[in-house]
């Protein structure tokens, strides 16, 4: 049995040939989507569960109408002359029956598929048949990645544990770090861009890195294997104690850097073993932190102070001012996740939003921020109440906004979907509700969502080249979902599990 991205199940692979003809209507079932403007412009996301329930009024629908929705579509979208095979409709997608067709009458005149002809194919097909069990551990999952190649994953626990599974090799377990000297839990891991090597963050200056390449499977800290520890303290400053919340490798493996609890973003030297920059970055924790592109030059944040900021290293002052500021969460920022093209990112907020951003909207400075932040409310112990879901910031400067995932009681994150088989079409979440949410970027549609965990989904990862999805959530299971599947049962669903605060 097979599901695709428009919820109708197939009881044989081949007789999705004769169901390749996706009308509109049929597209993408279970939620409609509400979409309207403020009185700034900002275009504002909602959607209607199954009981048509909305926490928004019925506006008619529209597309993105900006820049990022052109990216989207050029890197998603059929040739023009595949098109043509398409009467009438042109706006629909064409179906892999007359992908097909169309490449064997050369319509594009290449004589084959382009890589946004072969996304735009793909990208329909979503990972939501399943789950299958990948592992369960008594200890809640806190981050989860495939590498860069989709080879390895790796899952770190609040119980000290980080697995690192061999995808290729059916799921195996290649290396088990017992963490050294955690604090409370793994905030972040990061592999290098040669798979060699990973760190691992806690609530600790200590960054501690481990080689995962070695044949050992077990790897405790200090006994079978060195986990040598980084210090991130500034040497010229009094040394002080502060948590590092999370951690990223550099494209040439030869930086990290991170945010921390201290209110700095700091960049490590790996060659030197020392801290290379240290930059006051803002009046809150700073709880992520990426680079823009493969240059390096650029630095993402998003801190509880409810901005998110733009840095250039290559002119940085000594006051350590950013290059912009982008406002327009009414709480603090989880995560942030690069679009790589050093232009756009998304970004998750305790406010119960994620935003698409685009930097050339950057301010010069924050004002009317501070104002509008609720000291009262702690999205760790409170749910957030039904009236300031429908809040907006006077000055967002976001591109868009997407709502109906929660982010409640951790630092939940958010991603673009693969460029290789999606062409960053949509955005992923987890969710304070269990759930995995997957939106379309450009209609802000909700086209699927995840069911099987009893406790949040703080984290969750798809695979670069495969439809295939991995979440995983504080009720300690890693789960994968999978399109067409792998022909095995499903774990069955609607479990009952209980966590603990």
């Amino acid at each position: 049995m097979f599901r695709r991205a428009n919820g109708i199940v197939i009881d044989e692979l081949g007789y999705t040939l004769s169901t390749l003809e996706i009308e509109s209507e049929h597209l993408h079932g279970g939620q409609s989507q509400t979409i309207h403007e403020d009185g700034g412009g900002q275009r504002q996301i909602s959607n209607e569960d199954d009981g048509g329930n909305s926490s928004d009024n019925k506006q008619p629908s529209c597309n993105l109408d900006h820049e990022v929705a052109q990216l989207t579509k050029l890197r998603s979208g059929p040739h023009d002359g595949l098109c043509h095979f398409l009467p009438k409709k042109r706006s629909l997608p064409v179906s892999t029956v007359k992908m097909l067709a169309g490449r064997e009458r050369n319509c594009s005149g290449r004589g084959r598929f382009t890589s946004a002809d072969c996304c735009h194919m793909l990208s329909r097909y979503l990972p939501v048949n399943g789950p299958w069990v990948v592992d369960q551990m008594n200890s809640r999952a806190y981050v989860s990645q495939f590498s860069a190649d989709g080879s390895l994953f790796i899952a770190g626990f609040q119980g000290s544990n980080i697995r690192v599974y061999n995808v290729d090799r059916g799921w195996k377990i290649q290396k088990n770090i017992l963490a050294k000297s955690l604090r409370w839990t793994i905030t972040d891991t990061s592999l290098s861009p040669d798979q060699r090597y990973l760190v691992y963050t806690s609530l600790s200056p200590i960054v501690h890195i481990v080689n995962v390449a070695t044949p050992e499977t077990e790897s405790l800290a200090n006994i079978t294997e060195i986990h040598e520890g980084l210090d991130f303290t500034d040497t010229d400053c009094i040394r002080h104690s502060f948590g590092i919340f999370s951690v990223k490798f550099s494209t040439d493996g030869r930086e990290l850097v991170a945010g921390s609890s201290d209110h700095c973003i700091y960049v490590y030297d790996l060659e030197a073993k020392r801290p290379s920059l240290q930059i006051p970055a803002h009046a809150a924790d700073v709880n992520t932190v990426c680079f823009a592109d493969e240059s390096g030059h650029l630095i993402y944040s998003g801190s509880d102070d409810n901005l998110c900021k733009v840095w250039d290293r290559r002119c940085l002052t000594e006051k350590g001012k950013p290059a912009g500021v982008l406002m327009g969460h009414l709480e603090g920022i989880t995560f942030i996740d690069s679009r790589g093209d050093g232009r756009y990112f998304i970004s998750n907020g305790k406010d119960q939003t994620l935003k698409l951003w685009d930097i050339r909207r950057m301010s010069s400075n924050a004002t009317c921020n501070l104002v509008h932040r609720n000291y009262e409310w702690d999205h760790r112990r409170m749910y957030c109440r039904p009236q300031a879901r429908d809040m907006t910031h006077p000055l967002d400067l976001s591109v868009a906004t997407y709502r109906g995932h929660s982010v409640l009681r951790t630092l939940i994150r958010c991603y673009f979907s693969p460029a290789y088989s999606t062409g960053q079409r949509y955005i992923y979440t987890g969710s304070h509700d269990s759930c995995v949410y997957v939106y379309d970027v450009v209609s802000g549609e909700q086209v699927a969502v995840l069911r099987y965990h009893g406790s949040p989904v703080r984290d969750c990862s798809w695979h670069p080249h495969y439809p295939m999805l991995v979440s995983s959530s504080w009720d300690g299971d890693i789960v994968k979902w999978e399109f067409p599947g792998n022909g095995e049962t499903p774990a069955p669903a609607n479990k009952k599990r209980f966590y603990y605060y």
